[in-house]
């Protein structure tokens, strides 16, 4: 077993319960052009996409989405922001692992992140935000958790993702991060947690086998 020396955390249902910010989000998109709000289908799909891959979901054909995708960059974001809510104990766990460890971000969100972060005062916490812009593809590939690594220096095997969806299972089995699933004991995983200080006591595990 190798140190542990980064964590890397999904943002949408790790660090954030954001079901409500996006809920309103898109139904406001859908509502602009007289569509109905989303079904518990279509809101499953759109909150683990990226809002590109949601939109290109939500609309039938090329004309409506490409006139969804530029009303969508008109809208202001932080209206929607006090609708997310963070999840307990996420700043006890950031301040527990630093300075010691690497923490980072790899979310399929775009430009919202940086404004995320920013208004829960929390920017200051990570080493390393990638966003669905900052790579080729987004997860399920995995190349923001390897932009990670690389960026560290460090193995797949130094590091752990903790993720809530397919795609974060995706992304972390061809990085070959081992994955922590969070409130999902659907997914294929090394660690399943409920809670994230239980982070703290996996760490801790791993570091009385090595």
């Amino acid at each position: 077993m190798e140190d542990i020396k980064a964590i890397i955390f999904d943002c949408d249902g790790v660090m954030f319960d954001s079901s409500n910010a996006n809920i309103a989000y898109y139904n406001a998109i859908l509502g602009h052009f007289g569509k109905d709000p989303l079904t518990s289908d279509q809101f499953e799909y759109v909150h683990m996409h990226t809002v590109f891959a949601a939109l290109h979901y939500l609309f039938d054909n090329e004309a409506d989405r490409k006139a969804a995708l530029s009303y969508s960059a008109t809208m202001n974001y932080e209206e929607f922001i006090h609708y997310m809510e963070m999840e307990p104990d996420l700043i006890s766990l950031l301040e527990w692992l630093r300075p010691e460890m690497k923490t980072a971000v790899a979310t399929n969100r775009s430009t919202t992140i940086g404004r995320v972060l920013t208004d829960h005062n929390i920017n200051g916490y990570f080493d390393m935000v990638v966003s669905a812009l900052d790579v080729k593809n987004p997860k399920p590939a995995p190349d923001m958790l390897i932009k990670i690594t690389e960026h560290f220096n460090i193995t797949p095997k130094q590091a752990f993702y903790v993720g809530d969806s397919l795609l974060d299972e995706d992304a972390a089995s061809v990085a070959g991060i081992p994955l922590i699933a969070y409130k999902n004991p659907e997914l294929s995983a090394e660690y399943h947690i409920d809670g994230l200080m239980e982070v703290r006591e996996i760490i801790n595990s791993v570091k009385k086998r090595s």
